[in-house]
């Protein structure tokens, strides 16, 4: 029972930390207003993000971006068969970045980048029907980043450096679906793992076909992160010789799959730029989850089976006056999740991004980025199928809505 309990708590915490609750598409406020584009796009140092490779052509010695958004998210489940809905009550997320650039000569530009593309909060009502899959989670990961970008020609330039992440999560859920104390309180389990840590790189190219067209390509390595010595705590456990169930520790490795991104950007009649990104995630490196317990609990190997995905994204800019730039932008997103691993932390299925926003010239060297994106997921009528009770296989199925608006607040300074 308890390697049961196991192999589906860990699944769902790898789930929510890659395919989900969400993939953070929110690393610039000027690239989120136009569909979250900017692999070929020279516009601030956004770029330490969408390609490194493009810091050399910005034009200032110094280049500093930083902002932040408000996640509001929804998800609303409901089983007709069952008479049974529910809705999740989750708190607002806030990932941020911060990004600067500098210009140590003609052909040479340093950076740095801090950014969260992976965090999330996702909270679901108190002993709702899928209680015993998933309470709360709270994810947070923090991307640190040193970049070199060299200009090779002044049409090519090649960019990118290693990259630091460092993370935690907290997540709990009930232990089956029925098991109580004696005093009527749910049996449950809480898993904390803090300052989870591992390195990776990325590797990038931008090539100025004419003055007006350019094309860009970044590569993000796949990020193994190793969570030792990890706390599982266990409340509300009846005192019974049936429910052998203690605190104990856990290690595991995490794959974060890694990520190709190429792009294209075309000015017109010097107001008018026009972006194109293409994101390949390469999920198909998550097929399952080893867990190693520390006591005599049996280690476990949790499938997940997942599919490469792709993002499909499109931007518009619009240089209106010396004062104000407008820009909108849409993506599609497709899920990696398979039929039949739908999973209520992970309500994702193929989402549509909505995007738009401007930026305020204050002065020569300062300037405010505001960006809002509204993503609508499809609706999807799922299953997860690999929750097993008392030797039995117990799927949880239902119809799932989900939507979030994300409104975001930046600066641009350059000296």
């Amino acid at each position: 029972m308890r390697k049961l309990l196991f192999l589906g708590l860990f699944g769902l915490m790898a789930a929510v930390t890659y395919a989900g609750g969400y993939r953070v598409s929110l690393q610039g406020q000027r690239s989120l207003a136009m569909g979250h584009t900017g692999v070929a796009v020279v516009n601030n140092a956004e770029l330490a993000f969408f390609n490194p490779a493009g810091l050399v052509y910005l034009e200032n010695k110094i280049n500093v971006a930083a902002g932040a958004s408000a996640v509001f998210s929804n998800v609303k489940y409901q089983n007709s068969e069952f008479g049974i809905s529910s809705e999740t009550d989750s708190p607002v997320g806030t990932p941020f970045y911060a990004y600067g650039s500098y210009r140590v000569n003609d052909w040479l530009t340093l950076g740095l980048a801090a950014y969260t593309p992976y965090g999330s909060s996702v909270e679901w009502p108190t002993d709702w029907a899928g209680s015993h899959l998933v309470n709360n989670i709270d994810l947070q990961a923090i991307y640190i980043q040193a970049l070199a970008s060299v200009k090779i020609s002044d049409k090519l330039s090649v960019g990118g450096g290693p990259i630091y992440v460092n993370g935690s999560v907290n997540f709990n859920r009930n232990l089956n679906r029925t098991l109580t104390d004696l005093n009527g309180n749910r049996s449950n389990v809480t898993v904390d793992a803090s300052g989870v840590s591992a390195f990776g790189w990325s590797a990038s190219a931008m090539y100025n076909a004419t003055e007006d067209l350019r094309f860009g390509i970044n590569y993000r390595s796949e990020i193994m992160v190793e969570a030792e010595g990890g706390d599982a705590t266990f409340q509300n456990v009846p005192n019974s010789p049936l429910t052998p169930f203690q605190d104990t520790q856990f290690d595991a490795a995490l794959p974060m799959p890694a990520e190709l991104s190429v792009g294209l950007s075309y000015e017109l009649l010097d107001k008018w730029l026009f972006a194109f990104d293409y994101n390949m995630t390469y999920w198909d490196v998550y097929e399952s989850l080893d867990i190693d317990f520390a006591n005599a609990t049996p280690d476990s190997n949790n499938p997940r089976n997942y599919k490469n995905s792709s993002s499909y994204r499109f931007g518009l800019q619009y240089f209106a006056n010396e004062t104000v730039t407008l820009r909108v932008g849409y993506y599609f997103d497709e899920s990696p999740v398979q039929s039949g691993y739908f999973a209520p932390e992970t309500p994702r299925n193929d989402a549509h991004g909505f995007t738009g926003g401007l930026s305020l010239h204050v002065s020569d060297r300062f300037s405010i980025d505001a960006a809002f994106l509204y993503n609508r997921y499809e609706e999807v009528d799922e299953s997860y199928n690999y929750y097993t009770e008392n030797g039995e296989t117990v799927p949880f199925e239902g119809t799932y809505k989900t939507s979030a608006f994300i409104p975001g607040l930046g600066v641009t300074y350059k000296l």
